[in-house]
């Protein structure tokens, strides 16, 4: 069967007939190629092992490491959620993500809540971003802020939301965020600042843990700063409310 073939004069036509609809839609065309662009830069395929894979290094890791010269690599020792004390999980999404068991990835409310107040202010004081949204950012993404890397950020959030386990989710969580310099994950924070393990963290350690996750290269959890005194008490009267996993329990 003899193949297609077209002539450059067809080629020409055609390109020819297409071209007024293209400059028509000129905007639109930028965006789905930005939209087509995004979708295929975004870790896919790696998003379903995070149900049950121990993740390493993530892009805040390799960040760091470049920032310092490459002088030490972070790294961070996995450990499995069973083994770290509710109270530190109920402490965190009772500051950072109360909504986290009811949402889909991204919490709207919270969201435009956040902008409500940031323009008020003129300036960033609360980041409305989910415990997944983080999660995306750290083990992908870099803290560089702009549209783009939101707009990736975005997509895997709900690509996480819908492939992983909430249980998932809130494992690779606590293992893979910052606790300050160097500092990757619970297990190697709890040993660092209480010199004990994840599990057996007395409740007002959990909360201290909890209330320098959003600046940790400033604020350390065992130093009695303003700050650190501040949010520990308010996630103290916070995290009874926290009930884990609710959906496991029906």
């Amino acid at each position: 069967m003899p193949s297609l073939q077209i002539s450059e004069n067809e080629l020409g036509w055609l390109f020819e007939k297409m071209l007024p609809g293209i400059k028509k839609r000129k905007f639109q065309n930028l965006i789905l190629y930005m939209l087509f662009l995004i979708y295929f830069s975004i870790p896919s395929f790696q998003i379903p092992l995070l149900e049950y894979s121990h993740v390493r290094i993530s892009s805040l890791m390799e960040q760091r490491a470049l920032e310092h010269d490459l002088i030490f690599y972070p790294h961070q020792s996995w450990v499995n959620i069973n083994k770290v004390n509710p109270n530190l999980l109920k402490a965190i999404i009772s500051m950072e993500d109360d909504d986290f068991f009811q949402h889909k990835g991204v919490d709207w409310k919270q969201l435009d809540d956040a902008l409500k107040l940031n323009k008020r202010r003129k300036r960033i004081i609360r980041g409305g971003s989910t415990l997944t949204m983080q999660l995306a950012k750290n083990l992908y993404l870099t803290t560089e802020r702009n549209v783009l890397r939101k707009a990736k950020e975005l997509l895997i959030t709900f690509r996480m939301e819908k492939e992983i386990s909430k249980r998932a989710i809130l494992q690779d969580y606590v293992n893979e965020i910052e606790w300050g310099d160097g500092i990757f994950g619970i297990k190697e924070a709890s040993q660092k600042y209480f010199g004990r393990s994840p599990l057996n963290l007395t409740v007002n350690q959990c909360a201290r843990l909890a209330a320098v996750i959003p600046s940790p290269l400033e604020h350390k959890p065992n130093l009695n700063s303003p700050y650190v005194l501040r949010r520990s008490s308010i996630i103290l009267s916070r995290m009874n409310n926290v009930i884990l996993f609710p959906k496991e329990s029906l």
